[in-house]
């Protein structure tokens, strides 16, 4: 329910604070005085779009703040700031604020948080609902009648919702899996080509580096193998320096011990043959460790090339090819498992779409019954209102295949038939602008009991009707907000009579400044305002009496 309405700065309005309560709260005021200026600083409140016009002539910015009370916040709207990480708590009113600058720009905010205006939009739908003699919106719009009728029916809208997601997830998973399988088998032929090669070739983890270390070392030896030779023919055979050293040794030993130098060097060259004989050994040792097989460096040489090869074939690297191959044995294994599947994923997409269709009937058939039960409701209401020729239908019609979704089977719209004879039609369409704004008072009273915005505003529904017509007009707008909170903006006294709080909106001008203000009248203030909208500029003793009678007959 909306409690207050803050406006500074907007068109004629420099600083207005009003408070609403529940019931029928009326708005009069002389054509012209702003009544419309109002409503527009309300919508950039509810996240309308911003008009740099309305802001007062030499004003940097104006501001409108609108506050909303409830008992329990309503679920969609807690769902809506849940998902923007807005936070309320419970029994925290709600409070919109929207600022405009002159050049445009606009922020807005809710609870002081700052949030888009489109949140503000969306919230907008759930907080107030107006209906004007141009309303393209609320009941006028095909795309909220089905809700309504829903609504209107306590339909279970959820679980037909809740078979449909199951259905489309298990035909998902379905076509998935045929897409899989078609793809796996048209791959068939070729995965077999790929794993029999990988089979014959015989890849190892590892085995790329031993081979690559072995030729290596085989290279070596083929390139040292000339250098090895001559030192092979220096130190063998009888005129190697090894056999000189030896020779050498033999003689001086015969003479060492004629002199002490001849036996140091004995010693010396002994220990020249031993180092030498050791080098001998190690040059054999290497020359044998060097050794390479031409045939074997082939054969390792082309094993390389071959997984090397397959390894850029399946863009992988050589040490991966066995993953390779466990991967394609896996992909024949599940083209073999794969109709088995399939088999499954069908019954299981069957039997949800059974579940959904059953649903889905069972809703079309209750929103049928409740579209008869609403016709007559509305029925009931026309003849007052001064619509005694129209008729009122709720369509019902199925939808194609295609077109199922979360919703159901069905397209809803509201149609009427203003003349005997004449076809339905929209609502939009067929009637005028004081024919819509009955219709939808009527459709409203109707449903009144289904709910929707926390607060619901009627501007000028009685325009262009009088007498008894506007008494009953009255006479359901009041019924309508028993209970909740309903704002009316009238012209007629028959309609202000039965409101719980009058407003009266006027507006004064001092030199070039012009303002509008909106004021909460008190008893005898109702009387003056409702007397004057009976006579006109002069307020009359009989108008004043005939106020009385309107205000002592509700």
């Amino acid at each position: 329910m909306l409690t207050s309405l803050a406006i500074r700065n907007v068109v004629l309005i420099e600083a207005l604070d009003l408070s609403f309560g529940q019931g029928l709260g009326v708005l009069t005021g002389e054509t012209g005085a702003g009544k419309s200026i109002l409503l527009d600083a309300l919508g950039l409140a509810l996240g309308v779009r911003a008009d740099s016009a309305l802001v007062r002539a030499g004003e940097d910015q104006a501001s409108v703040t609108a506050t909303f009370e409830f008992n329990k916040l309503p679920m969609p709207i807690r769902a809506m700031l849940g998902e923007a990480e807005v936070d309320v708590e419970p029994g925290e009113p709600l409070i919109v604020k929207r600022r405009l600058k002159a050049d445009g720009g606009s922020k807005a905010f809710i609870n002081d948080q700052p949030v888009s205006a489109a949140l503000l939009r969306e919230l907008g739908a759930y907080l107030v609902e107006l209906h004007g003699q141009h309303d393209d919106r609320g009941l006028v719009n095909p795309r909220g009648h089905r809700m309504l009728l829903d609504r209107y029916a306590r339909a279970d809208v959820e679980g037909v919702a809740a078979a449909w997601a199951d259905w489309r997830k298990a035909r998902d998973e379905l076509e998935a899996a045929r897409a899989a399988i078609t793809q796996a088998s048209a791959d068939r032929d070729l995965l077999l080509a790929y794993l029999a090669e990988l089979i014959a070739l015989a890849p190892q983890e590892g085995e790329e580096a031993e081979l690559a270390e072995a030729r290596a070392a085989m290279q070596k030896g083929e390139r040292l193998s000339g250098d090895l030779e001559e030192l092979r023919k220096l130190w063998a055979g009888s005129d190697s320096a090894l056999t000189t050293l030896r020779s050498a040794a033999r003689r001086l030993d015969r003479i060492a011990g004629e002199h002490p130098l001849l036996g140091e060097a004995l010693a010396a060259l002994d220990r020249a043959v031993i180092e030498a004989g050791e080098a001998e050994d190690k040059l054999e040792r290497a020359a044998e460790a060097l050794t390479h097989d031409p045939v074997q460096l082939d054969r390792i040489e082309t094993r390389l090339f071959e997984l090397r090869a397959m390894a850029r074939k399946h863009q992988c690297q050589v040490d991966e090819l066995p993953h390779q191959m466990r991967m394609m044995r896996a992909q024949l294994d599940a083209i073999e498992g794969g109709e088995a599947n399939v088999t499954a994923l069908e019954a299981a997409a069957e039997a949800a779409g059974v579940t959904y269709r059953d649903k889905a009937a069972a809703l079309s058939a209750a929103r049928t019954e409740a579209a008869l039960r609403l016709d007559q409701a509305v029925a009931g209401e026309l003849a007052p209102l001064k619509l005694d020729a129209a008729r009122f239908r709720t369509g019902v019609t199925r939808l194609p295949d295609e077109q199922w979704g979360a919703s159901g089977i069905d397209r809803v719209e509201f149609l009427i038939s203003t003349n005997p004879g004449a076809d339905f039609a929209p609502l939009a369409k067929i009637a005028s602008g004081g024919e819509l704004s009955r219709f939808i008072l009527a459709l409203k009273v109707a449903l009144a009991e289904e709910g929707g915005a926390a607060t619901v505003i009627f501007d000028e529904i009685d325009r262009g009707v009088g007498g008894a017509v506007a008494s009953a007009i009255g006479e359901r707008l009041a019924r309508l907000a028993s209970g909740g909170q309903l704002l009316a903006v009238t012209h007629s006294p028959q309609v202000a009579a039965r409101g719980h709080r009058h407003y009266v909106i006027a507006k004064s001008s001092e030199g070039t400044v012009t303002r509008t203000s909106v004021h909460l009248l008190d008893s005898a203030g109702r009387q003056e305002e409702i007397a004057r909208m009976l006579s006109g500029a002069e307020v009359t003793p009989e108008a004043r009496a005939q106020a009385d009678r309107l205000l002592e007959g509700v």
